[in-house]
C-alpha cells in the first residue's frame, strides 16, 4: 500500500501548535505516515525552539513555514481577526502551493488536516481532489453545544443573558446548564466576531461542496461517549488525549525547588499562554494562596511577552502585592513544562483556567483539579470536571467576577485537605487516569480510532 501522506494546517497560537504537532508525530508512528506541518513563520520558529529534538527532526515530518505578515508576532494594536484574516488570505497561496508540488512530484496528499475555524482550507483542497478533515481541539461537547446555539437555541439563551436562574439542556449532553456553563462567547459581546467565525464554520460543515469529511477531536470514546455521538450529521472521532509531555526549554530550578517538598503538598497555578489576569485578581490569588498555607508553584506570564526568551521573574515579581509572603511560602515563575510539574510527586493540586490541553494533562497526570475558567470553552470544560467526570472543583467568583481569596481557600481545602469530597475526587481521578492509559495505550480506542480513519481516506 502507498504510504499515507498528509499536509496539517495549524493556526499560530500555542493551544492550536502543541496539539497539531501531537497529531502530526501520532500519524506517524500509527500509520507511518509522511506529516508536512504547516503554519507561520513565527510559530515555525518557536516550535524549533521549545520542544525536544524528538518532536521535531523525524525524517517522516517536514516543515513548510510561510509568512502571515506578522513573522515577528502579533503586535500591539493588531488583534485576533486581523491577523486571522491575513492568514487566510496568504495561507490560501501557500497551502495551494504545496497541495500541487505534492501531485507534480508524485506523491499527492492523501488529506489536509486544518485546525478549528480554518475552513478554507477544505475549499483549497477540494480544488486539488484532496480530502479534508478537521481537527478539534476543544472537547466534543462543546462542539456540540456550539452546533446547538446556531441551531435552534440562540434566541433562548440571548433573551436569558440576564436571568441568573435560567438553564437549560442539550440533546444527547447528560448535563444542565446555566449561563455560567456555556462557552462565554455566546453571552459575551466583546467577543461577537470570534462567534460569528465559529458559525461561518459550521455553515461552511452544512455546504453541498464540503469536503470535511471527518472531525477529529482530541478526546477520548471513554471521556465524551454521548457527545460524541450526539449530532448523527457529523462523524466526531476521538483520537486523544494528544498532549505534549516534554519541551527542550526548562528552567531547572522549579523542578529542583518541587523535590524538595513533601508528596501530594504543592499547588500548582497556571493560567495557560494567554491569559493575563487584573491586579485585583492577582492579589486575591495570593492572600489565598498565603491563607491556604500550602508551598505553591504559580506560573506569570510577563505581559506583551509572546515567547519564553527574555522573561525576567523580577518584572512579574514586582507588581504582585505580598511580594515578601509569596517568596517565603513558594515559588513564582514566568513559564515551566507543564508536564513535567504536574507528574512530579509534590503535586497536590492545579488551579487551572480549564483550557482544554491543559485539563487533558491534568487527567493524563491524575492531578486534581481546581476549575478557574476565563473564557471561551473553559466554563463548560469546567463544567465537565466538576459535575460529568468529578475530578475537581469550581471556584465562584462575585458580583463583580472577582474570585476572593477567602474561595479559593475554600476550594483548595475541599481537595486538598483530608475529607469525604477530598476522598471522592481522588478516587475519580485515579479511575480516569487509568481510562486515559487504555485510551493511550498501543490497541486502545483512540489509535484504533485513528488507524480506522487513515484507512478510510487511504483507500
Amino acid at each position: 500500500m502507498v504510504q499515507p501522506r498528509f499536509l496539517i494546517l495549524a493556526f499560530p497560537l500555542q493551544g492550536t501548535i502543541n496539539p497539531c504537532l501531537n497529531l502530526a508525530n501520532q500519524l506517524i508512528r500509527v500509520a507511518n505516515a509522511q506529516v508536512t506541518f504547516v503554519t507561520s513563520v513565527n510559530a515555525h520558529r518557536l516550535i524549533m525552539t521549545t520542544h525536544t529534538v524528538a518532536t521535531t527532526s523525524n525524517d517522516l515530518l517536514s516543515f513548510a513555514p510561510f509568512s502571515d505578515g506578522y513573522d515577528e508576532g502579533v503586535t500591539d494594536g493588531k488583534g485576533f481577526h486581523d491577523h486571522f484574516v491575513e492568514f487566510k488570505r496568504r495561507g490560501w497561496q501557500a497551502v495551494g502551493d504545496i497541495l500541487e508540488l505534492g501531485f507534480k512530484e508524485g506523491r499527492p496528499y492523501t488529506c489536509l488536516v486544518y485546525s478549528i475555524l480554518l475552513t478554507w482550507a477544505a475549499d483549497v483542497a477540494a480544488t486539488h481532489n484532496v480530502p479534508a478533515s478537521m481537527f478539534w481541539m476543544q472537547p466534543a461537547t462543546v462542539f456540540d453545544v456550539y452546533y446547538y446555539y446556531f441551531h435552534g437555541h440562540k434566541e433562548i439563551i440571548c433573551a436569558n443573558t440576564k436571568n441568573h436562574s435560567f438553564s437549560l439542556s442539550f440533546p444527547g449532553i447528560p448535563l444542565t446548564m446555566n449561563l455560567t456553563d456555556l462557552p462565554s462567547l455566546m453571552v459575551d459581546s466583546n467577543y461577537s466576531y470570534i462567534l460569528t467565525m465559529i458559525h461561518e464554520m459550521y455553515k461552511d460543515f452544512e455546504k453541498e461542496s464540503n469536503n470535511t469529511k471527518i472531525i477529529l477531536v482530541n478526546t477520548f470514546d471513554e471521556l465524551e461517549p454521548d457527545a460524541l455521538r450526539a449530532i448523527n450529521k457529523f462523524n466526531l472521532i476521538g483520537i486523544g488525549p494528544l498532549i505534549t509531555s516534554k519541551t527542550s526549554f526548562s528552567f531547572r530550578n522549579y523542578i529542583e525547588w518541587l523535590n524538595t517538598k513533601p508528596k501530594k503538598t504543592v499547588v500548582y497555578v497556571s493560567f495557560g499562554s494567554i491569559l493575563i489576569l487584573k491586579k485585583q485578581q492577582m492579589d486575591e490569588i495570593a492572600k489565598g494562596l498565603l491563607e491556604f498555607g500550602h508551598p505553591f508553584l504559580w506560573v506569570i506570564k510577563e505581559k506583551n511577552s509572546s515567547s519564553k526568551e527574555g522573561v525576567h521573574e523580577d518584572n512579574i515579581k514586582n507588581e504582585l502585592s505580598y511580594k515578601e509572603e509569596l517568596e517565603k511560602l513558594g515559588m513564582i515563575v514566568p513559564w515551566c513544562s507543564q508536564m513535567e510539574v504536574l507528574r512530579n510527586e509534590s503535586l497536590g493540586c492545579f488551579v487551572t483556567h480549564c483550557g482544554w490541553n491543559s485539563t487533558l494533562e491534568s487527567i493524563v497526570s491524575g492531578v486534581p483539579v481546581v476549575a478557574f475558567p476565563q473564557w471561551t470553552d473553559q466554563q463548560t470544560n469546567a463544567k465537565l470536571i466538576e459535575e460529568m467526570w468529578k475530578i475537581g472543583v469550581r471556584v465562584k467568583p462575585d458580583e463583580d467576577g472577582i474570585v476572593k481569596s477567602e474561595e479559593i481557600k475554600r476550594c483548595l481545602e475541599l481537595v486538598m485537605s483530608e475529607n469525604e469530597n477530598r476522598t471522592e475526587i481522588v478516587k475519580n481521578v485515579k479511575k480516569w487516569q487509568n481510562l486515559t492509559k487504555e485510551a493511550m495505550r498501543e490497541g486502545g480506542s483512540s489509535e484504533k480510532n485513528l488507524i480506522t480513519f487513515v484507512k478510510s481516506i487511504h483507500q
